[in-house]
């Protein structure tokens, strides 16, 4: 019964999907139609996107790569686009098997082709992208081709994926299959200054190369195509085996696999991506933690453009501490190799923590479920000097400060910090042999001035006949005890939105108390090295939110992208829904007006697109790639779809007006 009930819920649902592709392919270009097409992104093999690059110059290798293809033309893909349902009445036997139907023989409906099964014939599942990446019931059949459909990819069982060289001319590379992993060895070993490029997919490249960081021999693996799909680009860092003669292709397998869930998992910082089998020769090896490099030294590293991430091996003895407290490992792995964390992994060591144990982690964070974890605000630092304590929150955190005020038991409220960067030290949490947990200070210098803390906790436990103001102790973080009449001070205030002061030490001894202070700051400026296509400004005043598509539109074996968009902060945003559909109606109007155009685009080197919206202004548009406005051709088709879009928002008389730019890519289908 409860099978029945989902399918027949489901089968409304695919029904309304397929009315609103049908609305939307039938009138693509109207202004007033909001509604994105529900059809899922073709997450087929892409193509060699931002790619066109060369071991030689990976500079000339801009970005003749990958970009995302919305096309009127929809191609269905198995799996992408919610199938048509055979009808109950129409399927008295299995489609697969032949068995006849009756009361205790029930159908199901293959959510890939729609053709009716028996529950033998259909018990497998599958990550469908018309589901937002959730696992469907799919049939024998369609299950082998979702398999050899995600499989597709250049990387071989035995060997290397090919190399792209170049042919001496700018801009001209060639492919060579199957080659020679000795001779590339070699050729590295010897001091090649450019890093050898592996073709892992049409859109998808991996650069490879021997470094030496921080006196260690290692490989350096970065992708160039994941800025195509909305993803940072990787970096990793890998100490060499000794006498190791063989490339680590288990990172490029990895590679590719982010690729492919980049509509299901997003990889940000202190993000967790785990292996589904053993690596590196190792079923120790679990995953990889990605972090920003801060203050580690990047001289000598062939890295990708920015955002980049670098990812460290995670122990699958370190598995917990990576999903509820990341930041605690990070930092961990910095006192054991470099502060504040290393860049570089390291193969078969041993793990840093084991079993859970005593922590007072265990009453903040659900380590069997993970239902529940340390809430962290964006930005919160914590700052532990001599007698003064200072909790510097962002004004943009307020919100997420909210959630976590509200959440919290109303006699205790714990927030998580993020890495204090401008800190001479930082506090961590260090496991004895015996599971025991020891805070220690890892430091730049001997004598720290500044301390980082990973978390705050305040508590209102402290009883006022105690004699004391507050008591603050270090308990693997700060922890400050409070009254219960000082805890609804300090609530009020952050409700607020004012500055606080909780003094700590005993009520009779003046001399010896310290403070803690809460302080709402303005957020510092991100290290934002984005550079703008549009005319190479900088993006680092502008606010980005990286976008993934449930649809694409295709032509030409291309297929175009909206990968990120950002906001003036300075603009004034009265309806955030509102701001949304428009953005959202303004990327589709961008993408089918230059369908039509896509392989030019890309054959001309443009694969990276910029669009700039200026409302409440005379200003417009204006759209361009490589630093360079778009030719007149592409402005004239814009012009026509997009005016009318802009326009529909009306003038708003308060307030600046609001900048946005959104970015595309174009990549291969």
């Amino acid at each position: 019964k409860e099978d029945s009930v989902i399918e027949e819920k489901e089968r409304e649902e695919s029904g309304l999907e397929q009315q609103d592709e049908t609305c939307s392919l039938e009138g693509p270009s109207r202004g007033d139609q909001t509604n994105t097409n529900k059809a899922g992104a073709g997450r087929g093999e892409e193509a060699m996107g931002e790619c066109a690059a060369s071991p030689v110059d990976l500079d000339d290798m801009s970005e003749t790569s990958p970009v995302g293809i919305l096309s009127k033309d929809r191609v269905t893909v198995l799996g992408e686009v919610a199938p048509v349902w055979v009808p109950d009445a129409e399927a008295q036997v299995c489609m697969k098997c032949g068995i006849k139907f009756t009361f205790t023989k029930r159908r199901h409906h293959c959510r890939a082709c729609g053709k009716v099964f028996c529950a033998l014939c259909s018990s497998l599942k599958f990550k469908l992208t018309h589901l937002d990446g959730k696992e469907g019931r799919v049939c024998i059949s369609c299950h082998s081709a979702l398999i050899k459909s995600s499989s597709a990819n250049l990387i071989p069982l035995d060997g290397l994926p090919p190399i792209l060289t170049s042919t001496g001319v700018k801009g001209d590379y060639t492919v060579e299959e199957q080659p020679s992993e000795m001779l590339l060895i070699q050729e590295l070993e010897s001091g090649r200054p450019k890093p050898l490029v592996f073709v892992l997919n049409a859109n998808l490249l991996a650069m490879v190369k021997l470094v030496n960081d921080v006196n260690r021999k290692c490989w350096c693996v970065t992708t160039k195509g994941m800025h195509a799909v909305g993803q940072v680009e990787l970096v990793v860092l890998l100490q060499c085996l000794p006498e190791e003669k063989s490339f680590p292709k288990d990172i490029f397998r990895h590679f590719i696999q982010l690729y492919r869930d980049t509509f299901t998992k997003v990889v940000k910082h202190l993000s967790l991506s785990l292996f589904g089998s053993s690596f590196f020769g190792s079923q120790d090896h679990a995953g990889f933690l990605y972090v920003r490099s801060t203050l580690q030294s990047l001289q000598g590293l062939p890295l990708p453009n920015q955002p980049y991430l670098f990812g460290l091996l995670v122990h699958r003895a370190e598995v917990a501490w990576a999903k509820a407290f990341p930041l605690r490992l990070m930092l961990r792995l910095g006192a054991e190799y470099r502060y504040p964390c290393p860049l570089y992994s390291v193969r078969f060591r041993k793990p840093l923590f084991g079993d859970i144990g005593h922590t007072i982690m265990r009453l903040l964070v659900d380590f069997r479920n993970y239902r529940y974890s340390l809430p962290v605000v964006s930005g919160l630092t914590v700052d532990l000097e001599a007698h003064r304590t200072c909790i510097k929150i962002p004004n943009t955190g307020y919100n997420e400060l909210m959630k976590a005020v509200n959440k919290s038991n109303e006699h205790v409220l714990a927030i998580g910090a993020c890495f204090n960067d401008t800190a001479d030290s930082h506090l961590i949490c260090v496991q004895a042999d015996d599971g025991q947990y020891q805070t220690q200070a890892i430091s730049i210098h001997n004598q720290p001035r500044k301390t980082g803390s990973c978390f705050i906790i305040f508590s209102s436990a402290l009883k006022a006949s105690a004699g004391y103001l507050a008591k603050s102790s270090v308990v693997e973080g700060l922890m400050v005890q409070i009254t219960v009449e000082t805890m609804a001070e300090l609530r009020r205030s952050l409700r607020e939105m004012k500055d606080h002061t909780v003094t700590c030490g005993r009520l009779d001894q003046s001399e010896s108390q310290e403070l803690v202070c809460v302080q709402w700051v303005e957020e510092k400026c991100t290290v934002n090295k984005i550079i703008s296509p549009i005319d190479g400004k900088s993006m680092e005043s502008i606010s980005s939110t990286k976008m993934f598509q449930k649809s694409e539109y295709k032509e030409n074996g291309k297929i175009i992208r909206w990968t990120e968009t950002g906001d003036n902060p300075k603009g004034a945003v009265t309806d955030s829904a509102e701001h949304n559909r428009l953005t959202e109606r303004i990327a589709r109007a961008f993408c089918l007006a230059l369908c039509p155009h896509l392989k030019l685009l890309k054959e001309d080197g443009m694969a990276k697109l910029g669009l700039r919206v200026t409302f409440d202004s005379q200003e417009g548009f204006v759209a361009g790639s490589n630093g360079q406005p778009l030719p007149a051709q592409y402005l004239n088709a814009l012009n026509s779809v997009l005016i009318p879009v802009i326009h529909s928002r009306g003038r708003k008389r308060d307030g600046e007006p609001i900048v946005m730019e959104l970015i595309f890519y174009i990549l291969e289908n």
